[in-house]
């Protein structure tokens, strides 16, 4: 029997779904909440064998970490609802998740895609599988180069574009030009041996990874 947990702040969705699920065969739904600050005490004390968990973007890396931490090490997390576009998915998948849910599948979908997690499989497209290998090997390239260094301004704008915020945000954020700041990002993006943004960010999160070690 495979137990499962359910996190998602919409208590109808949060609701209607464990119902749903609680009339699979060989699925035992041991608890859903609707936060996930909530959810860390309920995974330590039912011991789900993966959590599914529909989480706002600015709390999503907080709600993995959390949730597989310490002694729940084991539980494995399938975001749901997820953006079918390369940076959602990319940031779930740095998060920690196992697998995911994107909006256009159906419930048949997640039954299946929630046995394959509990099988230590991750069921994804073609397309989907060429984008983690192509961050993965982003993220190899920044740890590879650990001579390349950024001027204090460089990571300071590294930071801002990781915020999400615009070159013209950015601007307006550190009181400089536009123009000033097109010719910084292009610096770090060059520095960094990358042609997105979205790279840069992955290389400088691998780079602060690998400097801090195994935990």
């Amino acid at each position: 029997m495979m137990r499962i947990a359910l996190v998602a702040d919409v208590r109808l969705y949060c609701e209607g779904l464990a119902a749903v699920l609680a009339t699979v065969d060989g699925i035992d739904v041991v608890g859903h909440c609707r936060r996930w600050q909530e959810a860390v005490p309920m995974v330590a004390r039912t011991h789900p064998d993966v959590v599914l968990i529909d989480a706002p973007p600015s709390e999503k890396r907080a709600a993995v970490r959390h949730l597989t931490a310490d002694g729940t090490a084991a539980v494995r997390v399938v975001a749901l609802s997820v953006e079918g576009v390369e940076r959602d998915l990319i940031e779930w998948a740095e998060a920690g998740i196992s697998g995911f849910v994107t909006r256009d599948n159906s419930v048949a979908d997640l039954i299946g895609i929630v046995r394959s997690v509990a099988n230590h499989e991750m069921p994804c497209s073609p397309r989907i599988a060429a984008m983690l290998l192509h961050r993965v090997g982003v993220l190899a390239a920044g740890r590879t180069e650990p001579e390349c260094r950024l001027t204090a301004r460089e990571r300071q704008i590294l930071v801002l574009i990781e915020r999400g915020l615009s070159n013209k945000e950015i601007a307006r954020h550190l009181s400089i030009q536009l123009p000033t700041v097109k010719n910084h990002v292009h610096n770090v993006l060059e520095k960094l041996r990358v042609s997105r943004r979205e790279d840069a960010v992955a290389v400088a999160r691998g780079a602060t990874a690998a400097a801090r070690g195994p935990r």
